[in-house]
């Protein structure tokens, strides 16, 4: 994020897209509720009605994965009116001309055609966004997984810096992270083309630096991303795997193909608080602490650094993930030093990382929570980025042509299915679902589908069918629901009982990898009235 979440209070417009913040983000989609009660417009682009779109003066309800046309329509809106910000695109930007051009060729009345927004709507929305000075995106998964998801948030991007909605306060562009703690796994190097502090692992001096300070050779050639990983254990060029706090039978795309891969692995470690439905796969299972039960920090969707404390002991024979990773490096053969605890650890890396060079656990429990960058024991937090200037000297403009998602809809598969999240559970669901009262909140999987749709198809409301696509079938229960548009569906990933991930396609985007979870064709089965529904309980198998 380059702005914080306190600042959203104070916005005067929020455009939110692919995110359903309410009950994916819920303290964050309280901020916005506080700047809506105080006036504030907020513009919605999200396939499905949710319940931001309750309260939003502007729902766009595009077709999925048609995203790319609807950003760069709005661009071509900005840019045809005379809307964009000269003087910051003069001062702070490089290639814009590019951008300009090419969405010229994106008018709002073609990009009706394509996504179904109004044209009047798109233009309504550019005005605004353009027009009003505090005025933020923030966007999440239903950007990134799509095998366009770069190319959306270069749109976005390009929106930023055209209206110069960058280093100032309630503005900006931000990313809504979509686990605890994953924006600090991304800022210590947990990918395979950065060390910490987002430091490029193909560059020599780097490599070098790590090298010296680790006793140990850097690698010159960067590693695989998740998506890459799980087609070479397909393909037998990964012959172990070591999983930590991922349940990825329940949350990559295509299962069938990644459960059969992890059958012919040599070995396989899962380290987690519980025993998931990963761990049947697995050699060996390291009991891990939760974050209750261990001392550390967390870094926050704003890039805020904050302590985790212990406040229990760590049950059994859990033990905290960096004792467990060093104890294995320590029997590996590998000399490292000997750590007394995570604020050890943490000084380590920023000393090595300039983006955290200023910031200690001394320092965080004196002062609360940091945001980076904070390059000296003595520079302030960093509220948001870009004041006085883009960090990397320009903003870049990219100009991204449409392409549509990997898989369309036909006669044998008309609809569009999406995943996501709901309010009461969290990802693979490995703690919601222990949890007594959530379980009795949500305690089944189901598809949401339009009543059109549904009656077309002779579907009654909780009715069993069988979820098909191209990669496999799964049992779900329907809910009837006008959140979906016609020739929509949508399911929650959360069940292992309904595994919907044996329908999403492991197609995935060209620079980052991640899965096109929110395209892919699909058809509902009902099942016959004589199948008694208790001998398939989300019964799911493969599709040859």
């Amino acid at each position: 994020m380059t702005n914080s979440i306190p600042e959203i209070r104070d916005a005067d417009f929020l455009f939110v897209t692919g995110s359903n913040t309410s009950e994916a983000h819920p303290i964050i989609a309280m901020e916005m509720k506080r700047a809506i009660l105080r006036g504030a417009k907020l513009a919605v682009a999200d396939p499905r009605k949710i319940w931001m779109t309750e309260i939003a003066d502007w729902h766009m309800q595009l077709k999925p994965g048609s995203d790319v046309w609807l950003l760069n329509a709005m661009a071509h809106v900005i840019v045809t009116e005379g809307l964009q910000s000269d003087d910051f695109i003069a001062q702070n930007t490089e290639e814009f001309e590019r951008v300009r051009e090419n969405v010229l060729r994106y008018p709002p009345e073609e990009a009706e055609e394509i996504t179904g927004v109004p044209a009047e709507t798109i233009r309504e929305v550019a005005r605004a966004y353009a027009t009003t000075e505090k005025a933020g995106i923030y966007y999440t998964l239903g950007i990134t997984e799509h095998t366009t998801g770069t190319d959306n948030v270069y749109a976005l991007s390009n929106l930023v810096l055209m209206t110069g909605h960058l280093g100032i306060r309630s503005a900006g562009m931000n990313p809504l992270r979509g686990q605890n703690n994953v924006q600090g796994a991304n800022d210590s190097g947990a990918t395979p083309v950065f060390y910490p502090g987002y430091q490029n692992a193909d560059d020599p001096a780097v490599r070098a630096k790590y090298s010296e300070a680790w006793g140990v050779p850097q690698s010159e050639t960067t590693g695989l991303n998740l998506n890459e990983m799980m087609k070479a254990m397909s393909d037998g060029r990964l012959k172990a795997l070591y999983l930590l706090g991922e349940d990825i039978v329940i949350s990559e795309p295509n299962v069938c193909r990644v459960e059969q891969a992890m059958n012919e692995l040599d070995f396989v470690v899962v380290q987690d608080i519980f025993f998931n439905e990963s761990c049947r796969y697995a050699d060996v299972v390291l009991p891990a602490a939760c974050f209750a039960e261990k001392e550390g920090v967390f870094t926050n969707s704003d890039r805020r650094v904050q302590r985790v404390r212990k406040a229990v002991e760590p049950p059994g024979q859990a033990r905290a993930d960096w004792e467990i990773l060093v104890e294995i490096m320590k029997r590996s053969g590998l000399e490292q030093p000997d750590y007394q605890g995570t604020a050890e650890i943490y000084t380590e890396m920023a000393s090595l990382a300039p983006k955290f060079a200023g910031i200690s656990h001394e320092r965080i429990e004196n002062e609360g929570g940091l945001q980076w960058p904070v390059t000296t024991p003595d520079a302030p937090s960093c509220e948001y980025l870009h004041k006085g200037g883009i960090l990397r000297g320009k903003g870049l403009f990219v100009p991204v042509e449409y392409r549509p998602p990997f898989e369309q809809e036909d006669i044998e598969y008309p609809l569009v299915l999406s995943t996501g999240r709901t309010l009461y559970h969290y990802n693979a669901a490995t703690q919601t679902r222990r949890n007594e009262q959530l379980a009795h909140k949500q305690p089944e999987g189901f598809v949401e589908v339009h009543p059109k749709n549904a009656r077309r198809m002779g579907i009654e409301d909780g009715q069993l069918v069988d979820v098909v696509t191209r990669r496999g079938r799964v049992r779900a229960r329907v809910m009837h629901s006008r959140q979906v548009r016609f020739n929509a569906i949508w399911m929650p990933f959360h069940f292992p009982d309904v595994r919907t991930n044996y329908l999403t396609t492991d197609a995935g985007d060209a620079v980052t990898g991640t899965g096109e979870y929110k395209v892919c064709a699909a058809r509902l089965e009902p099942v016959p009235e004589s199948i008694p529904e208790q001998v398939f309980p989300g019964a799911f198998a493969a599709v040859e």
